[in-house]
């Protein structure tokens, strides 16, 4: 999935002229004219020369380097990537998660990316992330609700969920876990 499928990106992509003075093409022309390759360095040269916010910054040279290396991967591709080499035998677990979730009604939407699959319901609800070689995470999106068991508190994990649920075997995908991601799917 392209970065710009995203709707928040494509609002900052339609705000940035005024937010930062120029379009997003312009902003590629200085990217371009700056000659540098790195992430880091890129950044560096949009805040403190240019004066842009973190968020513009960091949205500006992904999209421009994700261009550069030819486009976005497809949410296949991303997906085959997680599940390569040592973490191959997590993928029939993977695929029993999405089912189960698509389960819950027509409008969840999967949005890979490098590292996980965000789950969506027009906005993010969990996420499905092969940590090890030997453990599935899920991410879910649980407001006011107190970790307990095996609802771990997610915040040190990934700052996009409130919770993390730990799978070390496919038997660990219970009705408990189906549960959690159901109420976090009808919060969303």
């Amino acid at each position: 999935m392209a970065y710009t499928d995203d709707p928040q990106v494509q609002s900052m992509i339609d705000n940035m002229p005024e937010k930062t003075g120029k379009s997003l093409e312009e902003w590629f022309t200085v990217l371009k004219q700056s000659g540098l390759e790195k992430h880091g360095e890129m950044m560096k040269l949009l805040k403190d020369e240019h004066a842009v916010t973190h968020g513009f910054a960091n949205t500006i040279v992904l999209i421009f380097r994700q261009q550069a290396e030819g486009g976005p991967a497809s949410d296949a591709d991303l997906v085959a990537a997680q599940y390569a080499g040592a973490k191959a035998d997590l993928k029939p677990l993977y695929d029993h998660i999405v089912k189960t979730v698509q389960g819950f009604g027509g409008d969840v939407e999967l949005a890979p990316k490098k590292a996980y699959v965000s789950l969506r319901r027009g906005k993010q609800f969990g996420l499905v992330q092969p940590s090890t070689k030997e453990r599935m995470d899920i991410g879910v999106i649980l407001r006011d609700v107190e970790p307990q068991g095996r609802l771990e508190a997610g915040s040190s994990w990934n700052s996009m969920c409130t919770h993390r649920i730990q799978l070390h075997r496919p038997e660990d995908f219970d009705d408990e876990v189906v549960g959690y991601l159901k109420q976090a799917y009808e919060a969303a």
